[in-house]
């Protein structure tokens, strides 16, 4: 059965967190982190989605974003970054499977204290 499509609310802000297959510290080397990086950046570039804040540790990511109102940034935004990070990586270590444990996990932020 196919997975209900996420609704993004132009204009919110949205709390993304993103885990590691198996918990994995997968991003535990500077060098994955900054890929990762460099790909958000990249994200924000197409897809406009503004970036209020980011969070990369060995085995998740945390990302606060406001939707910029355009047709499915946040998902396009998250492919990009997910899919290049995991293929990049991949590639480099010869290894195939997943580098993400499941879909992202997107929480809208309705109060600061949320955050």
């Amino acid at each position: 059965m196919a997975r209900a499509k996420r609704h993004f609310l132009p204009g919110h802000v949205w709390h993304i967190t993103h885990r590691c297959h198996k918990k994995e510290f997968l991003l535990k080397f500077a060098r994955d982190r900054c890929r990762w990086l460099q790909w958000l950046f990249e994200a924000k570039k197409r897809y406009g989605i503004r970036i209020l804040n980011y969070m990369v540790t060995s085995n998740h990511i945390h990302l606060l974003v406001v939707d910029g109102g355009g047709r499915d940034v946040i998902p396009k935004s998250i492919k990009l970054i997910a899919g290049r990070t995991g293929q990049e990586y991949n590639q480099r270590k010869n290894r195939n499977g997943a580098f993400w444990e499941d879909r992202y996990h997107a929480t809208a932020v309705s109060s600061d204290r949320h955050l």
